[in-house]
């Protein structure tokens, strides 16, 4: 028999989740039957649309289950195969295999073999396959040039821009031939970073001056494409700064993630009518036949150093609720991951 220790919510969090949302439990998994794996996990993932699971809302993603193991992306090794199990491309897995799958926010978990994904780890660290090489990455890479149909010469503006998201974001349009990439970020160390080792051209501190200010003074010309992860006040000052037939991606709004009453929409979003905008709400499952692409692409940048990424690890099952609570709270730049 083998233990997972696994989180369960036990309520719903109102407003800022709280410790007290959640409980750690341990509980004895079963060897696994045919078709099933055993898989002892390496890394599992927190991202900020897990908030919106935690409430009892019919959304694009089942709510999370009261009391039952929360799920989401991890990354590990599979310890135990049952008879006939195979990924879900159809490779037969074995023992030693590293593996991703939807079964994270646990230490172990029996599950079925076509729910997981064989991954190379000679191409890239495991969590890598959580971040860069994994939906964050697909989520950059779709919304910007398919959602926002990037253009060569484009100016981009991308909120969060030192997230995990947002950092790929930038460096994407960047390497398509963005004619300027700018963004936002919470404090001068992300400012650095986004800028130094991402290599975006500008980037607005919205912490120390108001996002609208710092759009103008970074794009003085104006934006042709904006790539959402935080709505509110940057999505209102991104429709003044973009010009006629700009794109806007909007992947997420983690500035209202936490709210307790609904959020009123941007008070200028009239301007889009004038200037024929196109807002586009996207999400990553729906592109999937763009993952070869992405992974040729993006494998071919990491090898040739093209792409800067960057991870921030909390150690220990014990400690993933507060590095969601961190995440939620900007704690992180690049993607959270929690190492096990």
């Amino acid at each position: 028999m083998t233990t997972s220790t696994q989180w369960h919510l036990l309520r719903r969090p109102r407003g800022e989740p709280v410790p007290e949302d959640f409980r750690l439990v341990e509980e004895e998994l079963a060897a696994p039957g045919d078709g099933e794996v055993l898989v002892r996990n390496l890394y599992l993932s927190v991202d900020p649309y897990m908030r919106g699971r935690m409430n009892d809302a019919k959304s694009y993603v089942p709510p999370f289950a009261l009391d039952e193991p929360m799920t989401g992306d991890a990354v590990g090794v599979v310890e135990a195969v049952g008879d006939g199990a195979s990924d879900e491309t159809g490779t037969t897995l074995k023992v030693g295999d590293t593996v991703v799958h939807p079964f994270g926010w646990r230490t172990h978990a029996v599950l079925p073999g076509r729910h997981a994904r064989a991954v190379d780890p000679a191409l890239a660290p495991p969590s890598a396959f959580l971040g860069v090489l994994g939906m964050t990455g697909r989520t950059a890479y779709a919304g910007l040039l398919r959602t926002a149909e990037l253009r060569e010469g484009d100016a981009v503006f991308v909120s969060a821009a030192a997230g995990a998201v947002g950092s790929l974001v930038g460096q994407i349009a960047r390497l398509k031939g963005a004619s300027l990439v700018v963004g936002s970020a919470g404090g001068p160390d992300k400012v650095r970073w986004a800028m130094q080792e991402a290599g975006l051209d500008a980037v607005v501190d919205y912490k120390s001056v108001p996002i609208g200010t710092g759009l103008r003074q970074v794009a003085p010309e104006g934006i042709d494409v904006y790539f959402d992860n935080v709505g509110g006040d940057h999505l209102e000052a991104a429709l003044t700064a973009l010009r006629r037939g700009g794109r806007v991606a909007l992947c997420g709004a983690i500035s209202a993630y936490n709210a307790t009453q609904p959020q009123p929409g941007p008070r200028n979003l009239a301007l889009a009518i004038g200037k024929r905008l196109t807002l586009r709400g996207f999400i990553v499952g729906d592109h999937a036949d763009l993952r070869p692409a992405f992974e040729r692409e993006m494998a071919g940048w990491l090898a040739d150093g093209a792409i800067a990424w960057r991870e921030t690890t909390v150690d220990g099952i014990e400690s993933a609720v507060e590095g969601f609570r961190q995440l939620l709270a900007g704690g992180n730049t690049g993607k959270m991951v929690i190492r096990l």
